[in-house]
């Protein structure tokens, strides 16, 4: 069995011990997106304060476009942006939304207030130097340069136009030293870097990680978004303390399930103070003004809920929780306080998969101290979906690449009595497969009829809500810049079940990929698929058994094992565990050799 031990940093900086333990906190980004305001940050530390401070939490992050006063929600402003700048290049906090702001003092009068209440405070920022900066040819601070002295526009983000690439040479560090001169001037304790991990851009994060040693200030440093390159893994270690190893991740089942594997790839370059992310926790009331999705609740179930955070814990991940903490349910405050889980998080190490058969997952990690081990049990057991092969139609992969980045489908239903419209991930790592079903229609050669006029039986996606005569982010439809008024918007994995009226015989439509995925980084995959028949194999049992030898996890019986989450001992084992696990659930247990302390 492979050792996971500490790996060791390149970087001569002590900046690692700034984050001993992997970070926890609330971004604004899950719930508020680009238009967070003063007021909804303060609540949501009120209630971190008081609820969850005394748990580790104390990070709270201002997410993206802090500095545009007239941000949207659902997407970005890029029409008419209300910029807020300073002299030097340097965006500063839009005081219509930061009313403490106002007359230059940026964000010290926020960050003090966070300060008084034991928390620490912490900003994102895009990759570059602002496009504004750039035309208005401001000055660098300290120097002779100006913005126009230091960019390039090769390599700038295809989602978010507000930054240009800093070229190395005279005035980019400079540049980069003035930022964090301003930050460490608020009193600044965290950065969240975006456009940085994926692609990788290893001279900015240099002159990043230059910038916050020089500031004079303790800055943990977060790389996002991802998956970075797993090749760049020592690079990122030596300079960073967090870095992104997925895209954005929401409350979709299966771009959680995909983390198994993520998680485990990234297992052996966790190391104090630098710490692979497996993004933030969706959980709790999501999507009140987010970029994407509506005002919800998390779609993650219960079971689910008990997945994502025994994995980010057993893997310690950071934990930067994403949704409105005053509106939590009690349910949701339970699972961010459980003391005993979050101790393993803190403290456990040699953290790593034991195995994976099939869809059960089984994690395991050592207590330093005692000797105990940790196991955490999944089962991520999903009712498979029938082969390409069976579809009466398949689009086969679209991307931003394929011609009119769409197919046209025309299908002979004869006979049919049930419909299923099926997309599926065209197998890259990105979550932005938005997909669009464009003027579906029904006809029999003497009458049509739209589809979206008929009420669908049962419709699921991925990601966010289908819509009917919208995309799934809630604008319109939108693929190759032309514009329907007639569609379903999805995103993969999803499937749409109909009732099929009688007498209808074929089945046309356009099919592409939404303006919204095209957008983004590399682009969204999809595929469609067009069945007459269930597109789903046998469904699995709910509840599994997961079977873990001791010797497995370097135990020999007779040991004593506690449930963690339920906060109880469930019994002694001597050779094999095999607890019951439901479909998409897990448990974490400490396994401790009988007559030790921990086994009371």
């Amino acid at each position: 069995m492979p050792t996971f031990a500490q790996t060791k940093p390149t970087s001569k900086s002590d900046f690692h011990q700034w984050a001993a333990t992997p970070p926890m906190g609330w971004n604004s980004w899950d719930c508020y997106g680009p238009t967070v305001t003063e007021a909804e940050v303060k609540a949501n530390a009120d209630y971190m304060a008081k609820n969850l401070k005394s748990s580790g939490w104390n990070y709270v992050v201002v997410d993206i476009r802090w500095y545009v006063g007239n941000d949207t929600a659902h997407g970005y402003n890029e029409k008419n942006p209300d910029w807020n700048i300073d002299q030097y290049g340097r965006f500063v906090p839009a005081p219509n939304r930061f009313p403490s702001a106002a007359g230059g003092k940026g964000f010290k009068p926020l960050g003090d207030y966070l300060h008084a209440k034991g928390l620490k405070f912490g900003i994102h920022i895009m990759r570059g130097v602002p496009v504004i900066a750039v035309n208005r040819k401001l000055p660098i601070l300290g120097t002779k340069l100006t913005a126009a002295d230091i960019y390039s526009k090769e390599g700038q983000a295809r989602w978010l136009h507000d930054m240009y690439t800093v070229k190395e040479g005279p005035g980019a560090q400079e540049y980069y030293d003035s930022l964090f001169k301003l930050y460490a001037s608020w009193g600044l304790d965290f950065v969240k870097v975006d456009d940085l991990s994926e692609p990788y851009h290893k001279a900015e994060v240099e002159m990043i990680r230059k910038a916050i040693d020089r500031s004079g200030r303790k800055i943990v440093f977060s790389t996002s978004p991802g998956e970075t390159p797993i090749s760049e893994a020592k690079h990122v270690q030596a300079h960073a303390n967090m870095w992104r190893t997925v895209g954005d991740f929401w409350d979709s089942w299966e771009q959680l399930e995909e983390h198994f594997e993520v998680c485990n790839r990234w297992a052996p370059y966790v190391m104090t103070g630098a710490w692979p992310d497996a993004d933030m926790l969706p959980m709790g009331r999501l999507g009140i003004r987010a970029e994407r999705g509506d005002d919800r609740m998390t779609r993650f179930t219960h079971d689910e809920q008990y997945t994502l955070m025994t994995l980010w814990s057993i893997f310690r991940s950071p934990l930067m929780f994403g949704g409105d903490l005053p509106s939590n349910d009690a349910f949701t405050l339970a699972m961010l306080t459980n003391k005993d889980v979050l101790a393993m998080h803190s403290n456990s190490r040699n953290n790593r998969q034991l195995f994976r058969r099939d869809n059960l997952v089984a994690w395991t990690a050592d207590d330093p101290k005692t000797g105990d081990k940790f196991l955490a049990v999944f089962n991520a057991q999903d009712q498979e979906l029938a082969e390409e092969k069976t579809a009466v139609w398949n689009s086969g992969v679209i991307t931003r690449s394929t011609p009119g980045q769409s197919k046209t489908a025309e299908i002979d239903i004869t006979g049919a009595t049930k419909l299923y419209l099926n997309v599926r991930n065209g197998g890259d790592d990105t979550g932005w497969d938005h997909a669009d079903w464009l003027t579906p229609t029904l006809s029999n050669g003497s009458k049509s009829v739209a589809l979206t006029s008929i009420p669908w039986k049962t419709a699921s996606a991925g990601w966010g809500k289908t819509t009917v005569n919208k995309s799934v982010s809630g604008g319109p439809l939108v693929v190759d810049g032309k514009t329907y008024a007639d569609g379903i918007g999805t995103h993969s994995n999803s499937i749409i079940e109909y009732d099929l009226p009688a007498g209808y015989t074929k089945l046309t439509a356009t099919v592409g990929l939404d303006k919204a995925a095209a957008g983004q980084n590399t682009g969204g995959t999809v595929q469609f698929l067009v069945f007459t028949k269930s597109p789903y194999q046998a469904a699995p049992l709910d509840s599994v058994a997961v079977k873990v030898n001791l010797a497995e996890v370097g135990l020999t019986g007779p040991c004593t094992v506690r449930d963690l989450w339920a906060g109880k001992t469930v019994g002694t084992v001597t050779d094999e565990f095999a607890p019951y696990v439901r479909r998409h659930g897990a448990h974490l247990y400490r396994i401790s050799k009988r007559g030790t302390a921990t086994s009371k």
